[in-house]
């Protein structure tokens, strides 16, 4: 009797044991998954590589993760990924703003297309920068990025927000692929979604725009799904609480082949820095692009006298990412859900 006793004793703990290690609790059948890597959260891991925040290049994204930049983390509902990086550090050879950023392995010209998608909260941006300079306070979520040419950006989907402001706004930006060798007179040409576009700036270096009534709040959840088909750019945006918001773009034919067809916030934002370029009659046509996504910070250190749209003048604590981190010198981007794929015919054809 005494050695049936011991042995039950003894199954119980080894019992309590494995519960304990498989996170099962006593009356709790439910085992709890832990989530190790960013792979394990977005499984589409294996078709990115990504540049961090401090200037490493990781070809292998399957199991990976790095505490500092790329991780995940469970908001006590879900998990999501973390993309995080300073106003300052090491970057790509053609940008002056760090990135903690998947860049797409394969590449598609617009005629052939692509498609992607995500959902995401912004939980943080650059709390120091100069308010008159457009890229000031903002992250870029989402690119497609030529990879031949002139390498410009056929689309660039921003959040911004000025301190102390409970609402920031989330917008597009279309860059023309300049006309003739000389890439120095490009411009960007911005479309609201919620809040303002790129020409909603201070009137001094710490006085800003009223907030957006109809903006985004950090941490608020929304969505956009970015489609190119047959050459043109289908984008969808989508917030609880928000109306949906469709745009259309040709990636393949120019509106802007002559001067006259500079749109008016191009002219008050490019032409003072001197980038007044027309673009190539068949855009991006024919050109290799690829996807971008995670966050790209455009809230760097440069001096804003040079360049009143990207310098955006921020504190960067010597390039220190530790203070910058400490001091609100950095953005940060959560993603639950994103696939990438093949261009799809849009809902309304």
């Amino acid at each position: 009797m005494k050695k049936t006793a011991f042995t039950i004793l003894a199954l119980l703990a080894l019992l309590a044991c494995k519960n304990k290690k498989e996170g099962i609790s006593e009356g709790n059948t439910q085992t709890e998954k832990v989530v190790k890597a960013p792979s394990d959260v977005l499984p589409f891991m294996d078709q990115w590589k990504i540049l961090l925040g401090d200037g490493t290049n990781i070809e292998n994204l399957v199991g990976y993760s790095q505490e500092d930049f790329f991780y995940t983390k469970n908001d006590g509902k879900t998990d999501w990924v973390v993309y995080k990086t300073p106003n300052s550090g090491t970057t790509s050879k053609n940008s002056s703003n760090t990135r903690t950023e998947l860049h797409q392995k394969e590449e598609w010209v617009p005629e052939t297309g692509g498609k992607l998608t995500a959902t995401l909260k912004v939980q943080h941006v650059s709390t120091s920068g100069d308010a008159r300079v457009a890229a000031s306070y903002s992250v870029v979520v989402g690119q497609i990025h030529s990879g031949e040419g002139h390498e410009n950006e056929p689309l660039k989907i921003f959040y911004k927000k000025f301190p102390g402001q409970d609402k920031g706004s989330v917008f597009w930006n279309y860059e023309i692929n300049t006309a003739g060798d000389d890439n120095a007179g490009r411009w960007d040409f911005s479309e609201a979604v919620w809040g303002y576009d790129m020409a909603g700036i201070g009137t001094s270096p710490d006085e800003f725009p009223a907030a957006p009534t109809n903006g985004i709040a950090l941490g608020e959840e929304f969505s956009y799904e970015v489609n190119v088909y047959k050459g043109i750019m289908y984008l969808t945006f989508m917030s609880e609480g928000h109306k949906t918001k469709t745009f259309t773009k040709n990636l393949i034919a120019s509106d802007y082949t002559s001067r006259a067809d500079i749109p008016e916030q191009t002219k008050n934002l490019f032409v003072p820095i001197g980038q007044d370029g027309t673009e190539n009659p068949d855009a991006y046509k024919g050109e290799l692009n690829y996807f971008k996504q995670g966050a790209y910070n455009q809230t760097n250190g440069k001096d804003p006298s040079t360049n009143m749209v990207w310098c955006a003048g921020a504190e960067t604590y010597g390039g220190d990412i530790a203070k910058q981190y400490e001091n609100g010198s950095y953005t940060e981007v959560w993603f639950k859900e994103a696939t990438v794929g093949a261009g799809t015919a849009p809902k309304n054809q």
